[in-house]
């Protein structure tokens, strides 16, 4: 065997340990927070000020602004204003903390509390390789990406759109991809939000795998509903609200805000803004189903002042995460927001360093669940393949990090100073042997060895071993096991649904 199959070999041994003891990470370590009492209640005041004097718009919903009046809210056409404090007093029937269940129970995820869940990126159209480069997004590249994320142990969730899969007509790619998520990968993932009668399929797909019961009594998808910044949430976003906070389900409501461009160019009056646009949403869910689960989400890019292009891994965005995550914790809601986001068209050193930023950034500031911690490339337009398992390693690291520092009395080791003269070496010592495997974080990615060594096997670069790597895993993919009948009622209603929005076109 050579000393790379080796590495393989071991490789592989390690992700089969590990990859369903560590559903999601626990964290040991206090987060960061920058922004004091004083801030707070700055940016609390503020937010109120808004959805008091401006209100926040909700738009093509007649039933929802009935529902909002009826409840004691200020109504003029389609905008809504609310007296402070109105939207707090309804969100405290949220859950601080509630269980995303699998499809196998040993996956299921803790939202909320001391947890972290890191998720892969979601919606691009567009994947590349080192090989064939950027390319239109296919289902079979949804499925090889779905496929790749079930067996990385460091990825805790299937995710959603983790691609656009183009080849398919839009009305019918919610069918094909909640099927591959839930065949594909036993794995938690996210519903589809494009449409009202989306998100009731794929509800009704979890039902089929997981039991219409245990669907009605416990949350199974997670999704996210984008506001449109500044203070509109639309007809489109409004329906799939709906839809998941009737059925149970955790509706995320993440404004999505470019700052300069769709919030003041400031963080102190974009976390203003974004709190608003959470605090009146969430109070909607309340509204519909008291004590849905619900989490305030957030995805804030700084835009270039110079070119207008949005730009990843900056300070401002991780300033923006450490502060909001306070915001949340004081509304006793999960708190969910984004990861190794970069705008490098390619796996290089770019990528590498803004998708590190911003992912050391999230698990500093507590995020509970991290969406786009791989694959991301081109500012989300792109998911790479290598970028994936390059940034799987990386989520990987992060995870033993915010485990903290073991003070146990194993860890203290007396055993081998006492067993170890003055001048000798440990790596002999039975403390060595015995915690050689689990000591230190060892990557999947990184390449350790000497020049010589390194030479020797090719000289490769890192994304040149992510593309081997990818192939490796793809080839040795092994499907979670399904009982026969539930993937034939799958496949039913994924056949008799595309008739019934196709019509003859099917």
């Amino acid at each position: 065997m050579s000393r790379r199959e080796g590495r393989n070999e071991r490789m592989k041994a390690r992700s089969a340990k590990s990859g369903l003891s560590t559903p999601f990470t626990q964290r040991r370590i206090p987060q960061v927070s920058l922004i004091d009492e004083e801030g707070i209640a700055i940016i609390e005041r503020n937010a109120d000020r808004i959805l008091d004097e401006i209100g926040m718009e909700f738009r093509g919903d007649p039933e929802v602004l009935a529902l909002f009046k009826a409840h004691g809210a200020r109504v003029d056409g389609e905008r809504v204003r609310f007296d402070p404090g109105w939207c707090r007093d309804r969100i405290r029937n949220a859950p601080k903390i509630f269980t995303q269940h699998a499809r196998n129970p040993a996956r299921s995820v803790q939202i909320g509390g001391d947890a972290q869940v890191y998720c892969p990126s979601f919606g691009p159209p567009f994947v590349y390789d080192i090989e064939k480069g950027r390319r239109y997004a296919t289902i079979q590249d949804f499925r090889d990406i779905t496929r790749l994320h079930h067996s990385l142990g460091a990825v805790n969730h299937s995710g959603g759109v983790v691609v656009e899969p183009v080849d398919l007509p839009v009305p019918i790619r919610h069918l094909h991809m909640a099927h591959s998520h839930l065949t594909l990968n036993d794995k938690p993932f996210m519903g589809a939000v494009t449409a009202p009668e989306r998100s009731r399929d794929t509800i009704e797909m979890c039902k089929l795998a997981m039991g219409a019961d245990f669907v009605d009594a416990n949350c199974v998808l997670y999704s996210v509903v984008n506001t449109n910044a500044p203070l509109v949430l639309d007809e489109t976003m409004l329906g799939a609200l709906k839809v998941y906070a009737r059925a149970g389900q955790c509706t995320v409501v993440s404004p999505f805000v470019l700052g300069g461009a769709m919030s003041p160019v400031t963080i102190a009056a974009t976390l203003a803004q974004v709190l608003a646009e959470v605090l009146a949403s969430v109070a909607l869910i309340q509204l519909i189903r008291p004590g849905a689960p619900a989490a305030f989400g957030t995805f804030f890019s700084p835009i270039s002042l110079k070119t207008g292009a949005p730009t990843f891994g900056t300070p401002e965005g991780t300033q923006f995460q450490m502060c909001a995550k306070t915001l949340a914790d004081r509304l006793g809601l999960p708190f969910h927001s984004v990861g190794a986001l970069t705008a490098s068209k390619v796996p290089d050193a770019q990528a590498g360093y803004e998708s590190q930023a911003q992912l050391m950034g999230a698990a500093l500031a507590g995020v509970n669940f991290i969406i786009h911690a791989t694959g991301c490339l081109e500012g989300l337009l792109t998911t790479g393949y290598e970028k994936i398992v390059m940034d799987a390693d990386r989520c990987s690291a992060m995870m033993r990090f915010v485990q903290g520092v073991d003070f146990s009395e194993a860890a203290q080791a007396m055993e081998a100073f006492r067993e170890v003269p003055p001048g000798g070496h440990f790596l002999g010592a039975s403390h060595t042997q015995a915690h050689f495997e689990s000591a230190f974080w060892m990557g999947d990615m990184s390449d350790n060895g000497t020049y010589e060594q390194w030479s020797a096997e090719g000289a490769l670069w890192e994304h040149e071993r992510a593309n081997l790597r990818v192939k490796k895993i793809l080839a040795d993919y092994e499907p979670p096991a399904m009982d026969e009948a539930v993937r034939e009622a799958l496949d039913d209603f994924v056949a008799r649904r595309t008739r019934e929005i196709l019509g003859d076109a099917a």
